[in-house]
């Protein structure tokens, strides 16, 4: 697939840590992170579990992004968005992403992915396309309130989270389905 980089066009910014015991960076999604929404056999729509530590003083929320650059499209796919998470919290369960959040912290809340759910949708790339890349973000935030609407899509969240960004936690997931033999 594409080296693109989803950030690699936007501005450097410090780097705090993040990690997933679902999935490690580099590895491949495990069945429970694809799609099942979309007929992969196994797959659960379960958002990843994520912890994150180290992120810079003056920190006041974070979002959390899941983009897939390697999708057949011109601009690639987002498979979940999450804005306003308070600053004291740094971790989300596996599963939270579900339709109704219900593992995402009070006054958190998901913006409709690119099937237009507001919910995690799991991997699901075409037979045969090859290996995708899943760029999961926390970025640090210095705002308590992002001041998108729940309605607004992913693109604003990133395009609104650029002027407010203090750091960046990044891990890359994987996944491939073969070509039917």
């Amino acid at each position: 697939m594409s080296q693109n980089n989803p950030f690699a066009r936007l501005p450097e910014v410090p780097s705090f840590t993040v990690t997933s015991t679902t999935v490690e960076d580099g590895g491949p999604f495990p069945a429970a992170q694809m799609s099942g929404a979309f007929g992969v056999p196994g797959g659960q729509d379960a958002s990843p579990q994520l912890s994150w530590s180290g992120a810079p003083e003056g920190t006041k929320s974070y979002a959390v992004t899941v983009y897939d650059p390697d999708a057949p499209t011109q601009s690639g796919f987002w498979h979940w968005s999450v804005a306003n998470i308070p600053a004291d919290v740094t971790s989300l369960p596996e599963g939270a992403g579900d339709e109704p959040g219900s593992g995402l912290p009070a006054g958190a809340y998901q913006l409709a992915n690119d099937a237009g759910a507001a919910r995690f949708i799991g991997a699901a790339p075409p037979a045969g396309h090859g290996q995708h890349r899943y760029f999961i973000a926390v970025h640090a935030l210095d705002t308590e309130d992002i001041g998108v609407p729940a309605e607004g899509t992913p693109a604003f969240l990133g395009f609104t989270i650029s002027s407010h960004i203090l750091a960046r936690a990044v891990l890359v997931a994987t996944a491939e389905i073969p070509a039917d033999s």
